[in-house]
């Protein structure tokens, strides 16, 4: 059985996640475009993966578009994303950022391209930094 170590930004929250992700989706669609303030939301997928907070659950928020499924959990003191339990708590969602440990598994698919954002295309042709521009 594989075991993930994640944390978000300030380091409040640690939590390690006990199993096997079953999918990797990059999701496009607005709701998670405005969640993330990115090009996509990057979340790995279990139903039968554990999450166990190791510090700072208090600071977990978790926020539910009223009138959807749409949730996502986050740290209250730096913003950053978190795991969280979803579907009836028998979906976990795991933001790939917020993972400290490697994983081999690849995104399967891009979800709701139509919706991507306009400027999200060919960006293998934008130039690539190894730190911040000079």
């Amino acid at each position: 059985m594989s075991q993930y170590q994640g944390s978000c930004l300030c380091g409040d929250v640690r939590y390690v996640i006990d199993g096997e992700f079953e999918s990797f989706y990059l999701c496009h669609c607005s709701r998670c475009r405005k969640g993330t303030g990115s090009a996509h939301a990057s979340n790995l997928f279990s139903t039968s993966a554990s999450l166990a907070w190791q510090s700072g659950e208090q600071h977990v928020a978790s926020f539910t578009l009223p009138g959807s499924h749409h949730s996502r959990s986050f740290c209250k003191q730096c913003g950053s994303a978190l795991p969280g339990l979803h579907m009836g708590r028998k979906l976990l969602m795991v933001p790939a950022g917020s993972l400290d440990s490697a994983v081999s598994l690849r995104p399967n698919a891009h979800l709701c391209v139509s919706s991507r954002a306009d400027w999200d295309h060919e960006l293998e042709h934008v130039d690539q930094l190894d730190g911040l521009p000079g």
